[in-house]
């Protein structure tokens, strides 16, 4: 039966594209693979590479019913609405002491995705979501493994999710403050996809050359919340006050508070305000 959020006008995944863009000789992306509807698409690339899967995998489907956010949250996609895309890394020559910087890598690669093709003001918020006017267009989920502790066999997974169109009926179901490319600009989703698998090359590309300061001042420049006071709650419920500080040597997020510098490294930004 077909899902009533369906919007069989929009067009397809163009796998074979896709697949001519991104799988190069050379490259860092070695299979790309589309599928009309799984349950995760982190969830399938982490098996795959419990399979010895090579890095490069990419998967992407139309349709993502059980997805996940951070701290468990869920997130689903109904067909052809928005993109769902998985990548794996192996990377060797990034300790896993340092993987909390790959979402703040993959935020800036998504960020200068959806500026450059669909002319939208996006936005970075620490520490994995996509804004556009302040509504949430779209989120990244990294989730790292590390079996025994040890860095052999260790792999990390990125997980991005871009709102691209309202189908139909949808929009009584979400909050006000979740956003779509479609809500200011038509652009195919082909196009969103192959610009921010190519974005996220050049970041890590960028990171591993330029290092970490390189990195974060290109996420400086796109943060939201730059200067504001924020309230932060934290992993464990409690919540904190403070102005944003940019981003301390791991990631974490800096907050000036009446008591000095806080670094936080778990939790989310859950208000903003100008000084």
């Amino acid at each position: 039966m077909t899902s009533p959020y369906t919007d069989l006008a929009r067009p397809p995944l163009h796998a074979t594209a896709l697949k001519r863009a991104l799988v190069v000789p050379g490259g860092l992306y070695t299979e790309l693979r589309v599928v009309a509807e799984t349950a995760s698409t982190n969830a399938d690339v982490a098996a795959a590479a419990r399979a010895g899967a090579a890095e490069g995998l990419v998967i992407t489907a139309e349709s993502q019913v059980a997805g996940r956010g951070r701290q468990g949250r869920g997130w689903s996609m109904p067909p052809r609405s928005g993109i769902a895309v998985s990548v794996l890394l192996r990377p060797d020559a990034l300790p896993p002491a340092k993987y909390g910087w790959l979402p703040l890598l993959a935020g800036v690669a998504v960020v200068e995705a959806v500026r450059r093709v669909a002319d939208v003001d996006a936005a970075l918020k620490w520490p994995n979501d996509l804004l556009v006017e302040g509504a949430k267009l779209g989120g990244i989920l990294v989730e790292a493994h590390t079996p025994g502790g040890n860095r052999d066999g260790s792999y990390a997974v990125i997980g991005l999710g871009i709102n691209c169109r309202r189908t139909p009926g949808l929009a009584a179901r979400l909050r006000r403050d979740v956003a779509f490319v479609s809500d200011f600009t038509a652009v195919s989703r082909n196009e969103i996809l192959q610009r921010t698998a190519a974005a996220l090359l050049a970041a890590i590309d960028a990171f591993e050359a330029g290092g970490l300061d390189a990195l974060r001042a290109e996420w400086e420049a796109m943060d939201a919340h730059a200067g504001q006071r924020l309230r932060v709650r934290l992993a464990g419920g409690r919540i904190v006050t403070g102005v944003s500080g940019g981003l301390a040597e791991d990631g974490a997020l800096r907050l000036v508070t009446r008591n000095g510098v806080r670094a936080v490294r778990s939790g989310r930004v859950v208000s903003a305000r100008a000084q």
